[in-house]
This record gives structure tokens, C-alpha cells and sequence, in this order.
């Protein structure tokens, strides 16, 4: 495996960049990790995702919050999560998302060994409406976008992500949680009858007995790991089927 850790001149924005040692140009994939940021459990994603036969990049997607801490964004006060937590939204928002997806793909695609074709994109919790942005954005450059226990992804404001997908020629899949205050129910019917009027190739599904954030490795009470090893095999047949073939 080869990793380089990186810096986007133009936004100040550290990036992890994963692929493997084998010399070949690779398909690319871009990595939005949960809204508290690169740490080791979500590096240890990414790199699996790596070894599967793709560039892989990691952005800080919260780089005007703070640049990258070793064990995440997280605080270790319970009392002040809710605090970063709003500080971390508002220094990411849906037009910043947009600017940065398309950095963040200009820089995968700039980078040796990484094919220039179409690439992939995969959000967690609040960077899953980023990957539906992005999709919308960039039409002819995102071949795959992926959300896992997406927020937000379906509301009554004018800005929703799912108003986008007249704009997306991406294969999209999305992987719900079964108990999820940031995408309930009601949002995940609105978002599938878009995804049904929209009628692109899709997927969605909720995945049983699982909380939101459940991918993550290492969240007590939240990380499932059958649920999550579910998950990454339907994200390598996502990548795949649409980067590779």
C-alpha cells in the first residue's frame, strides 16, 4: 500500500491518498469521512476500499475547522459535542461542498497513477449529501456516489439534496440506518420516490438494527460490524461495476 499525505494548495486542505504498490494507474475514488473527521478507524476504511484495486482520497472536509487531529474532531467532554458538532456544520456548507468536491476531484485526478476517466465518491453521516452534490455538479466526471447513514438528505428546504437528481447521470446507492434521528423515515420515503421519478439506477436500503454511524469501526453502542462489512461489499460492487468495467 502506498499512502502519501498531501495539501490542496488552493484550499489549504490536508489529504490522505491511498492506493496500491502495484505500478498501474488506478480508478478514483474520493472518501468523505463523518463529520468528525480523519482518524484512525475511517483511515482503515479508506485503505481496505485501496486495497481493492483503487486511488483513494481522504479529505479533511473540514479544514476550516481545524486541521486534521490524530484521534479525530470529537471531544472528549460529552457537554461539548453538541457545540462542535454546530461548529463543524457551519464550516461546511452546501455551496463550500460543492467548490471543494470539485477541488478534491481536479486533485484526485491530477495525481500519478490515478486514472483520468470518471471516479467515485462515498459520504458518511453529513458528507453523505456532500456525495449527491458532488454527483450533481460534476455529471460527466462522478460515475458512482454512495452515501452511508446519510443526514439531511431529503428535507423540506429548497436546498435538499434529493431536488438534484435531475442533474446526476451517476449510479447512486444509499445504505440507511434502521434507527436514525438525521434521516428518518419520512425522509428516506421522499428521498426514494425522487430516486423512483428520477429514474436513474439506484439503490437504497436500511439496513436493520443498525444506528446512525454504524460503518465506523470502534464507536461503542453504534459501529455494527456485520452490518458494516454488509455495507463495504456493496460499496466495492458500486466501484466496481461503474469505475472498472
Amino acid at each position: 500500500m502506498i499512502e502519501e499525505r498531501l495539501e490542496i494548495p488552493t484550499l489549504g486542505a490536508e489529504v490522505n491518498l491511498y492506493r496500491p504498490d502495484r505500478l498501474a494507474d488506478y480508478p478514483g475514488i474520493i472518501f468523505l469521512t463523518d463529520v468528525w473527521g480523519v482518524r484512525p478507524a475511517n483511515i482503515g476504511m479508506a485503505k481496505r476500499l485501496a486495497e481493492k484495486g483503487f486511488a483513494v482520497l481522504v479529505p479533511n472536509a473540514f479544514h476550516r475547522y481545524s486541521r486534521n487531529r490524530s484521534e479525530g474532531f470529537m471531544p472528549r467532554d460529552e457537554a461539548e459535542q453538541m457545540q462542535v458538532l454546530h461548529e463543524l456544520f457551519d464550516a461546511l456548507t452546501p455551496q463550500q461542498m460543492d467548490s471543494d468536491g470539485k477541488a478534491y476531484a481536479d486533485f484526485l485526478q491530477s495525481q500519478t497513477n490515478v486514472q483520468t476517466c470518471k471516479i467515485g465518491v462515498v459520504g458518511h453521516c453529513y458528507t453523505g449529501q456532500m456525495a449527491v452534490r458532488m454527483a450533481a455538479i460534476m455529471p460527466d466526471r462522478i460515475a458512482a456516489a454512495a452515501s452511508f447513514h446519510g443526514g439531511w438528505l431529503a428535507t423540506e428546504k429548497p436546498d435538499s439534496p434529493h431536488l438534484l437528481l435531475g442533474k446526476v447521470k451517476a449510479r447512486l446507492y444509499f445504505g440507511h440506518a434502521d434507527n436514525d434521528p438525521l434521516m428518518p423515515r419520512e425522509w428516506i420515503d421522499r428521498l426514494e420516490a425522487a430516486l423512483r421519478d428520477w429514474h436513474g439506477a439506484f439503490e437504497s436500503e436500511v439496513y436493520q438494527g443498525a444506528a446512525h454511524g454504524w460503518t465506523v469501526p470502534g464507536r461503542d453502542g453504534v459501529y455494527n460490524e456485520l452490518q458494516a462489512q454488509r455495507a463495504f461489499e456493496k460499496e466495492v460492487e458500486l466501484f466496481d461495476a461503474t469505475l472498472k468495467a
